[in-house]
């Protein structure tokens, strides 16, 4: 009997025994870096995956681990039907354990999309017509059903989205995309709007924004932003046509073929700042922050002429003798 019971005790000793060493290399997988393929592996999981298939998906994608090992996790730690759909990037350091959290909190691969400060609108829809990934929902719609979409039916669509990096997963749509531009081009031009000098000549935050989309098509050097704002507002103030080139240029639309000759400027747009006085119809461009603050608050300045240097920056002059000295030296290299 004594015999039989010290039998027992060996044999339980044993089993805990391997049962702790079987935890502690458990533990140890857990927490250890994944081997990868590649320093980082891609995986798009579908609705409807099961733990088992997401195992060996992973597995399949360059994770260099046995699929069942990976499913056991999934399953022993409870959260195996919590595992949600999506496209995912995992890089080297991964664990298991890190894994699993990635996927069950859905922090999936992040996309983005690109606008551009002084982009029109033609080249934002361009931009997201490439963006992979993206479900293109608007890329058949009008501008006009466009801005009805996004709550304001009736206002030009030029110039309305912020310029900025977007990030988005896959399956996204683009008008989701669009409808965060929007949002963020509304709130940046009414804090511009609310911090606006209190002897601008602009009537309301729309011609603020047509104002800017002008200034960041004629800025080539950052610095000059403000003087360069500060041309116009003085042109407005004065009721002096605004003569911005870019202006005319956008009117033409695709008749433009590079080169802007004198009868351009003498045949009449709306756009046409050369034939017509004040402000644009709709904005030109989109403008991004700095073209905005420096729209509302604006270089003083006498200048009433500005022209371009060749290497970005531009020269200022008050008196058209004086402009037509830098045109002379600038754009025509006499002395």
């Amino acid at each position: 009997m004594a015999k039989g019971m010290r039998l027992l005790a060996a044999l339980a000793a044993v089993l805990v025994i391997g049962a702790a060493a079987g935890a502690a290399a458990s533990g140890w997988w857990l927490g250890h870096p994944l081997t990868l393929a590649q320093p980082s592996v891609e995986l798009s999981i579908e609705s409807g995956a099961t733990p088992r298939d997401i195992a060996q998906a992973w597995v399949d994608a360059g994770v260099r681990t046995d699929a069942r090992w990976l499913y056991a996790w999934f399953r022993f730690s409870g959260q195996a039907r919590r595992i949600r759909a999506g496209s995912y990037e995992i890089h080297s350091g991964v664990t298991p354990r890190t894994l699993l959290e990635t996927l069950v909190e859905g922090r999936e691969r992040m996309l983005t999309v690109r606008f551009t400060e002084g982009w029109t609108l033609r080249q934002l829809r361009q931009a997201l017509a490439d963006a992979p990934e993206l479900r293109h929902l608007t890329s058949e719609w009008d501008d006009a059903r466009l801005m009805q979409e996004l709550g304001e039916p009736g206002v030009p669509a030029e110039g309305r989205f912020f310029p900025d990096t977007y990030a988005y997963t896959r399956g996204v749509s683009d008008l989701a995309v669009l409808r965060r531009a929007h949002t963020a081009m509304r709130h940046k031009l009414a804090a511009a709007w609310a911090d606006r000098a209190e002897d601008l000549p602009l009537k309301s935050p729309d011609e603020v924004l047509i104002l800017a989309s002008i200034v960041e098509k004629e800025t080539g050097l950052a610095s000059d932003r403000g003087h360069v704002a500060g041309v116009f507002v003085n042109r407005l103030r004065i009721g002096m046509p605004l003569q911005t080139d870019p202006s005319v240029i956008y009117g033409m639309g695709e008749a433009f073929d590079g080169n802007l000759r004198k009868r351009d400027l003498q045949t009449d747009t709306p756009y046409n700042t050369y034939t017509r006085r004040g402000l644009p119809p709709t904005p030109i461009a989109l403008p991004g922050m700095a073209s905005l603050q420096a729209t509302v608050r604006p270089e003083r300045t006498k200048a009433l002429y500005f022209v371009a240097r060749g290497d970005g920056s531009s020269v200022f002059s008050q008196t058209l003798n004086e402009h037509n000295r830098a045109v002379n030296r600038y754009q025509r290299g006499q002395p």
